[in-house]
């Protein structure tokens, strides 16, 4: 089976009431479950940071004792490239060797050790204009449970690609317990986010998913993502500043807690590993709802 000829679903698209008005979801096999892990989906605004953010989140978690994986689900297949130090092959590139017959993989053809015992899987994805994320993700999340993987992990962290736009990139929504988005004090980044609080309230539907709130990032003030949280029903869950230090540790393939130590880089530090105590803890989520577009540009003003 070449690249182009990817199945587009584990099963047709079936109309499914309540997940979405007039939406045609690809439905993952309800058997596939992620098991006891705690799962998390980060999503937000393409460049916003996700994958810094996922990465260095999955630090924090491993150095609070938890046995973490993180799932890079873009076809630019770059979100564990802090943990790992190389871009590691897709499962996509991996089933594509075996014609896609997914029983001749060994576990270590998809799933790479990164720092601090982190283990990491990028999905990939079909090639451009040409398949759907949501086979890809399924795909993935099946090899995982068939290689046992799931049983030896306590966090799982679903790093998602930019705009919610369709069924396929909200698939990790169908396995996460909580959802992060990742966001910018600017209108971007809050409209992004807004769609993003539509696709987990129709996903919430028939699934366990619900907002544990947004992470802001690279904002040196939070007004206009305060405006929207008060509007919305969101909730700020950690305040990530704008510094070079790890805008350099990108480049140095490298995460946080791993660069040189500096007083500024230590109070960054903190800050994951609070945040992945907290999100450990759970509590209750968020009772969000998405705002209309006209009313987010009455909220946030262009006066």
């Amino acid at each position: 089976m070449s690249a182009t000829t990817i199945p587009l679903a584990i099963r047709a698209p079936v109309p499914r009431k309540g997940d979405g008005d007039g939406s045609v979801q690809v439905h993952l096999d309800p058997s596939v479950n992620m098991g006891t892990a705690k799962v998390f989906a980060v999503y937000g605004k393409g460049g916003i940071g996700k994958s810094t953010t996922s990465s260095n989140l999955s630090v924090a978690f491993s150095k609070l004792g938890k046995r973490v994986l993180q799932i890079g689900c873009d076809p630019k297949h770059d979100s564990t490239f802090t943990l790992t130090k190389t871009l590691i092959p897709t499962v996509i590139d991996v089933l594509e060797t075996v014609n896609f017959h997914s029983e001749e993989l060994r576990r270590e053809d998809f799933v790479f050790e990164g720092y601090n015992g982190v283990m990491c899987v990028e999905a990939g994805g079909p090639p451009a204009g040409t398949g759907c994320g949501g086979y890809v993700v399924g795909q993935t999340v099946k090899l995982l449970k068939e290689h046992h993987l799931l049983d030896d992990t306590d966090v799982v962290i679903f790093d998602v690609l930019g705009d919610v736009v369709c069924g396929g990139f909200a698939a990790p929504l169908q396995h996460a317990e909580r959802a992060v988005i990742v966001t910018a004090n600017d209108f971007d980044s809050i409209f992004a986010m807004n769609r993003i609080v539509a696709a987990i309230k129709a996903k919430s539907k028939n699934y366990d998913v619900r907002i544990a709130g947004c992470i802001a990032n690279r904002s040196a003030a939070t007004d206009q993502i305060d405006k929207f949280n008060a509007a919305s029903g969101t909730r700020t869950l950690a305040r990530l500043p704008d510094l070079d230090v790890i805008r350099r540790s990108r480049l140095k393939k490298s995460t946080l807690f791993e660069m040189e130590p500096s007083p500024e880089l230590e109070a960054v530090q903190r800050e994951y590993l609070r945040l992945a105590a907290m999100l450990w803890t759970g509590g209750e989520p968020c009772d969000a709802h998405p705002l209309k577009d006209r009313d987010i540009f009455d909220l946030l003003g262009f006066d």
